[in-house]
């Protein structure tokens, strides 16, 4: 039997991600939105690019939760997106009735699977889909570091003039301006970047990175980044139902590492079929641990916002 994808939200972001997971032949693909008709319009424009494309799962649209009953894997995209000027903070909480709304149901059709949010502010929205799903922490994953960390990777090969593909990089974190980049770790085929660039161009690089999202944002006007945020979760859940067992940067729900208790913070983890299956807890310099507190804290504040109004 084939794999099942849920993907809520057919906006740019789910759209593709459906794409995405339907070139890749990697499961079925359920698009769930509140707008009639889109998922469905959407749904059936990519199932009919599958004889072009040689793709043969099926990609279908609704309305409701009922046609995702069973599925592997449900990738929550649905959300408000930011704005020009707005931040990820100004959206917590109206996405999380979005988030929340979109777990209840898919925890109701889909008892057994693993959930990856990508709905901003992304760690708060993490915490939201763990508490009212109840799932185990391995099966509630945010995306985030992969993104992030394709981003630093974007920035030093544009800088270096070299392949993406040789540089090895992770951004640890939030998701967010206080994400940190571990330049320490940083590499090209080996070779400490530390050696190839100078702290002015790496700090430069950093703050590029940090600020990656609102910098397509400003040039889009009306939207936000989707076409790498869609590569990011799609290679989660390749690694997922591939049993792959890579290991990527993601937002996991800590119990004691890092010195992190409930929360979910960005860290290497290994996704397999069980989810994430290893959290790694990367020795940190004491800067690098100061900045790491510092990103934590900013997802604490958020959910201490959450927490505060809904009365719990």
């Amino acid at each position: 039997m084939r794999k099942k994808v849920t993907v809520v939200g057919a906006g740019n972001v789910g759209a593709s991600c459906a794409l995405r997971i339907a070139n890749k032949n990697l499961a079925d693909v359920v698009l769930v939105d509140v707008v009639e008709g889109v998922p469905q319009g959407k749904g059936l424009d990519l199932a009919q690019s599958g004889p072009i494309e040689g793709y043969d799962v099926a990609v279908t649209g609704a309305n409701d939760y009922e046609p995702t009953a069973n599925s592997d894997v449900v990738v929550i995209t649905a959300g408000f997106p930011r704005k020009p000027g707005m931040s990820r903070d100004d959206l917590l909480m109206a996405n999380y009735e979005i988030v929340k709304n979109a777990t209840e149901q898919a925890a109701k059709y889909s008892p057994e699977a693993i959930l990856i949010i990508v709905t901003n502010p992304l760690d708060a929205m993490c915490w939201t889909a763990k508490q009212v799903s109840g799932f185990s922490r391995n099966r509630v994953i945010g995306m985030a570091g992969v993104l992030d960390t394709a981003r630093y990777r974007t920035f030093l090969g544009m800088e270096l003039g070299v392949s993406v593909t040789n540089i090895q990089a992770m951004v640890l974190g939030g998701h967010g301006d206080t994400m940190v980049p571990l330049v320490r770790l940083t590499s090209v085929s080996g070779i400490p970047l530390t050696e190839l660039l100078s702290k002015e161009r790496i700090d430069a690089i950093v703050d590029r990175t940090r600020n990656g999202g609102a910098e397509i944002v400003k040039f889009l006007k009306t939207g936000s980044a989707y076409y790498a945020p869609s590569a990011a979760s799609v290679e989660m859940v390749e690694s997922i139902l591939c049993d792959q067992k890579k290991v990527l940067p993601c937002a996991a729900y800590l119990e004691g590492e890092y010195g992190y208790n409930g929360l979910f913070v960005g860290v290497p983890v290994k996704l397999g079929a069980n989810g994430v299956e290893k959290i790694y807890e990367v020795q940190l310099t004491p800067e690098e641990k100061t900045a790491l507190d510092k990103s934590a804290g900013a997802v604490q504040e958020l959910i201490n916002v959450i927490q505060q109004k809904i009365g719990s």
